[in-house]
Parts: structure tokens; C-alpha cells; sequence
């Protein structure tokens, strides 16, 4: 088997540059929600196939959702960010899982850094492009599957943008 990359896309494909355009219009609530109500509907399922009694990841997705209610406060979910982050970790054996707790754990730390609403996207395209092609595919198939991904991660992004947001999220792209 060939070794795996941990992050799949192109931070200077016409896609990715497109969704960095976009996040810097929107605030850093929008970009969580979006992020991790992404994560939950695309990655976290591919995490718990593999390891269906761990719900760490689970937990964070719920606690996020619960401080951008207001429910929680960001210093309450701290503990559960670092779990989540954890069980990435402890998922190193499986490349699809453990991509997608990366995934998930970033999207998660969307709350406190606006950028992660752009890095969880190359982890997640990793997981699934791995869970499509399986875990021989050349890099071709992977950078093809993780264009498709990165498309339908900016439609996502356009339809839950805020248009002309009060306050939107000022970032400094170190890639």
C-alpha cells in the first residue's frame, strides 16, 4: 500500500481560492455552523463506521452546536475539543477514520480559529476520497475525488453564506 497523504486538495486550485474568497465574507458563528453542520453530515458517519463505540467526535460536533446556541460557553467545550482532537490520534491505524476525526475535530475548532473553516476541507477531501477509492488508488484518482469534494464543499459554503454579514472574520492565509 502506498503511503497516504493526510490532506488531499490544492490550496491554489481555482476551488480552494474560491472558498477562501468566500470565508473572509462571512463571521466566524456562520463559518462554525456551516463547518461543523458539514463535518456532521459528511465525515462524522465515515468515523463512527469505523469505530462505532467512540463518541468523541460525536459529542464535539454537539457541544459546538450547543455554544453557537449559547447554551455553552466556548471555556465549557474546551476539554471536549481536546478529546476530539485525541481521537484522531488514537484512529492512526485507519486512514479513512482517522482523516475524518481530523476533519471533524478542525471544523470543531472553527470556533475558535476562522481558519480552520478552510483546513478541515483537505482532511476531509483525504477521507473521502480514501472511502471511495479505497486505500491503493493512485494519486490521480485521489486529486481527481478531492477537486469533486472541494466543489461541493464552496456550493455548500454559497448557500449557507450570510450575505453583506455585519461582521465578517479578518484572516491571514499562511498557505
Amino acid at each position: 500500500m502506498p503511503k497516504l497523504r493526510k490532506m488531499l486538495g490544492d490550496v491554489n486550485s481555482e476551488e480552494c481560492i474560491s472558498l477562501m474568497q468566500l470565508i473572509e465574507t462571512q463571521s466566524k458563528s456562520t463559518l462554525t455552523a456551516w463547518a461543523v453542520g458539514y463535518v456532521k453530515e459528511n465525515y462524522l458517519g465515515l468515523y463512527e463506521a469505523e469505530h462505532p463505540e467512540d463518541h468523541r467526535l460525536r459529542d464535539a460536533v454537539s457541544a459546538c452546536e450547543e455554544c453557537l446556541t449559547g447554551t455553552k460557553k466556548l471555556s465549557e467545550i474546551k476539554p471536549v475539543l481536546k478529546e476530539a482532537a485525541q481521537s484522531a490520534r488514537d484512529a492512526a491505524d485507519y486512514p479513512v477514520g482517522q482523516a475524518a476525526a481530523r476533519a471533524v475535530s478542525t471544523a470543531c475548532g472553527t470556533l475558535q480559529t476562522p481558519t480552520n473553516a478552510l483546513g478541515f476541507i483537505f482532511y476531509g477531501a483525504a477521507a473521502k476520497a480514501y472511502s471511495q477509492a479505497g486505500l491503493d488508488g493512485s494519486k490521480e484518482v485521489y486529486d481527481r475525488l478531492a477537486d469533486v469534494e472541494f466543489r461541493n464543499v464552496y456550493e455548500s459554503l454559497k448557500k449557507a453564506a450570510v450575505e453583506d454579514e455585519k461582521n465578517p472574520v479578518k484572516v491571514k492565509w499562511n498557505c
